[in-house]
């Protein structure tokens, strides 16, 4: 009997649900996919009123085939040792290295993404360049073995990428027919580029998330980062 392809998601306090969420979805269909979901010391994770309980320990997570880190905000979890500890060491041995969102930072500063190209967040983006990292506006964006999807919603198109890598174009196909994912958003503000002047303003100056004060705390975090392998 085959062993079972390990795909972990190494979920930490603040993470964004639908970073994970949506690729988790394609990806239990894939034909002998296991998925751990892993914290430090198993701890439950929420975000709102959501709340996820009886995960893994990460520190015992012995390997994987696939490492999937999900984004959400990353100063605090940055400085977790352990956790970063766990990413490096797992990502180091695995078959694929992936990301989804601002997890691409994480990877980054795990030391993961030297020389690579990788995606992230429209706001966050740049950042990958103070770890060793080609920045990439790409949706979906692969660079051997690592394999990085962009802002949360690109989870989706991500772990159908990655599934059609694991399994076949036929049953990734096959699973995007199942979910009937067929996008048609109602608005084309989706990326900087295309979204209305108003809607950015709106979105770096009131939104939920202080993009500018998040970057600023991040970057004396890369700093480090870029002492430590000059």
């Amino acid at each position: 009997m085959a062993e079972p392809l390990v795909i972990v998601f190494p979920l930490y306090p603040q993470v964004s649900f639908l970073d994970f969420m949506g690729p988790q979805a394609v990806l239990q269909a894939v034909p002998g996919a296991k998925l751990v979901f892993a914290s430090v010391g198993g701890q439950p994770i929420r975000e709102g009123a959501l709340t996820l309980t009886d995960l893994t320990p990460l520190e015992s997570v012995a390997r994987c085939d696939v490492l999937c880190v999900p984004g959400g905000p990353s100063v605090d979890v940055m400085q977790d040792a352990v956790f970063m500890a766990a990413i490096r060491r797992l990502g180091t041995t695995a078959r694929y290295v992936t990301s989804v969102c601002t997890g691409s930072l994480l990877l980054g500063m795990a030391g993961l993404l030297e020389g690579r190209r990788a995606a992230c967040h429209w706001g966050m983006r740049e950042i990958l360049s103070d770890l060793g990292a080609i920045p990439d506006a790409g949706r979906v964006v692969r660079d051997g073995h690592v394999l990085t999807g962009g802002g949360v919603t690109a989870g989706i198109d991500f772990g159908l990428t990655l599934a059609a890598e694991l399994a076949g174009p036929v049953v990734a196909q096959a699973i995007q027919l199942l979910l009937e994912y067929a996008p048609s958003p109602p608005f084309n503000a989706g990326r900087p580029e295309t979204a209305p002047a108003e809607a950015m303003t709106f979105a770096q100056k009131e939104g939920p998330v202080d993009l500018q004060a998040e970057c600023a705390a991040i970057r004396r975090l890369t700093a480090g980062y870029a002492r430590r392998s000059a």
